[in-house]
């Protein structure tokens, strides 16, 4: 299981829009890295055209050259779940599923689970479906019930100076340097993003906490 953990914070009944949010590590353990179950990324954001709205990108499988994205495909067995929690105690009080099945993209909430932590359900009914875009293809996004919707290959967004970064752990140098080099650069994820309403979040305390998790059928 992999797991990543953001903290957004709400303004009355909207989500902060300064800046981006977000979570990274490229960089896992042989039993997860290259797996459909590695995480990298996971964004939120205010949606640029709907103030109301707030925009989850879950980005899985880093590191795909383009010769490999062709291939990369999201695993039937396996959900990617976005967790909130709305009330400031670390449990996830909602939950965003999406589940595959040869190529389309069911996603499932926000819905209160039947149970927390490391285990799930699929919870309810589908919210919204829409098909994997292929790599090379025109973007496919779905719109219903308040939601849009994207699945697949994307160039990698998460800008890091890697080899900068050892020189500094090193003590070889002192700072990054402006803009640095781009360790990413020509590399591939397959991406998960879905907008939906800040209102659906159902926040109480003026913050909520979203994290990621990948979690296989059994």
């Amino acid at each position: 299981m992999k797991t990543k953990k953001i903290l957004l914070t709400i303004l009355g009944i909207g989500i902060v829009a300064a800046g981006i949010l977000f979570a990274a590590d490229h960089a896992d353990s042989p039993t997860i890295t290259g797996k459909t179950t590695d995480i990298t990324d996971v964004y939120a954001f205010q949606s640029p055209t709907t103030s109301t709205n707030m925009v989850f990108v879950m980005n899985t499988q880093g590191l795909l050259t383009p010769a490999a994205t062709g291939a990369a495909s999201f695993d039937n067995n396996t959900m990617i779940e976005l967790n909130i929690d709305n009330n400031g105690d670390n449990v996830e009080d909602l939950v965003v599923q999406c589940v595959f099945n040869n190529g389309t993209m069911y996603v499932y909430g926000p819905v209160k689970p039947s149970s927390t932590g490391s285990k799930s359900i699929v919870e309810g009914t589908s919210s919204i479906s829409v098909g994997v875009t292929p790599y090379g293809q025109t973007a496919v996004i779905a719109s219903q019930n308040s939601y849009l919707a994207f699945a697949g290959p994307r160039d990698d967004p998460f800008f890091f100076d890697l080899d900068q970064y050892k020189k500094i752990i090193a003590g070889t140098a002192t700072s990054f340097n402006s803009p640095g080099n781009d360790t990413f650069k020509g590399t591939n994820v397959m991406s998960i993003v879905l907008e939906f309403p800040k209102s659906l979040l159902g926040a109480t305390t003026g913050k909520v906490n979203v994290w990621a998790e990948a979690k296989r059928k059994i």
